[in-house]
């Protein structure tokens, strides 16, 4: 399953790739926020890292301003690896490199059709094993 949420400043970027989703008969789970009324991030950024935690085969999209403060947030969970993307080849790599379960973009900096192709890129690319694998196994030791 991929779950996705957002705060205010994260809405539109959001309702763009819901469109592409649902287009491409992607599964997702929207996790809110469903206006650009102001909210605290990390109530959606804890939505989704719980779920993704659950199951390692789940991902994530995480949208606010700037992605910076998902990205921290969504990062305090040791289980995730939440990777701020602004590129299609940032995307691929992080999830070669860093095996990246969660995507995060920054709403008022990434537009739709960026963002279409970022997150192709991402759902579309599988994480490299050997010393990569190694590499994450040591982050949480």
């Amino acid at each position: 399953m991929l779950y996705i949420a957002n705060d205010h400043a994260g809405y539109r970027l959001k309702i763009k790739l819901i469109k592409f989703l649902s287009k491409t008969n992607i599964k997702y789970k929207d996790m809110g926020t469903y206006s650009e009324d102001s909210v605290d991030f990390p109530v959606f950024c804890k939505l989704v890292t719980n779920e993704v935690d659950k199951n390692s085969n789940d991902k994530g999209i995480l949208i606010c301003g700037t992605g910076i403060g998902m990205s921290i947030c969504a990062n305090r969970n040791p289980q995730i690896r939440a990777a701020l993307c602004n590129s299609p080849q940032i995307a691929r790599l992080a999830r070669q490199h860093n095996n990246a379960n969660i995507l995060v973009l920054a709403g008022r900096f990434t537009s739709g059709f960026m963002a279409k192709r970022i997150l192709k890129a991402f759902l579309n690319t599988t994480a490299f094993d050997g010393k990569y694998k190694t590499r994450m196994e040591e982050i949480n030791e």
